[in-house]
């Protein structure tokens, strides 16, 4: 049996975190699908379209040919079962977000009886998008914190 692994999240932006999650998912899964969640509560700050745009490019920069990513306006757990996941992947940053993933996890396996995988968000993980938004506004170097494609899609 095929292992695919769902990575869902708003991306908004897409950070050298959630990157590393996708490469070590990539190694352990057959196929990965990164899903742009669409929350018509949640204001984004990047257009789906430009994020999903600047990962595909990330993806192929990255040599990562086992990755899509797609966009979606449902539950997470409802376009995982729609495109034949076995799994749920997360990135964890630190003992708050095992907490809130670990609360998420046991609620989606009821709804779905999909098991999450958990990948550590890697040595920048722990920057969040309020941190880099903070980065943007005041022009700071993004290099360290953003694939360059997405800072290309992005600063303008």
């Amino acid at each position: 049996m095929k292992k695919i692994g769902f990575y869902a999240g708003s991306f908004d932006p897409f950070t050298k975190g959630h990157l590393h999650v996708v490469k070590v998912s990539a190694e352990i899964f057959d196929e990965v699908i990164i899903g742009i969640g669409i929350n018509p509560t949640k204001e984004k700050r990047f257009a789906t379209e430009l994020m999903l745009d600047a990962i595909e490019k990330t993806l192929k920069t990255e040599g990562l040919s086992n990755v899509k990513v797609i966009s979606y306006d449902n539950l997470s757990v409802t376009t995982a079962i729609e495109n034949n996941a076995n799994f749920l992947i997360r990135g964890i940053r630190n003992g708050m977000d095992y907490d809130f993933e670990e609360t998420l996890a046991t609620f989606n396996k009821e709804v779905s009886n999909l098991d999450t995988i958990y990948v550590r968000a890697g040595e920048v993980g722990p920057i969040n998008s309020t941190m880099i938004m903070d980065l943007i506004r005041n022009n700071a170097d993004l290099t360290r914190f953003l694939p360059k494609d997405i800072i290309d899609a992005i600063v303008k």
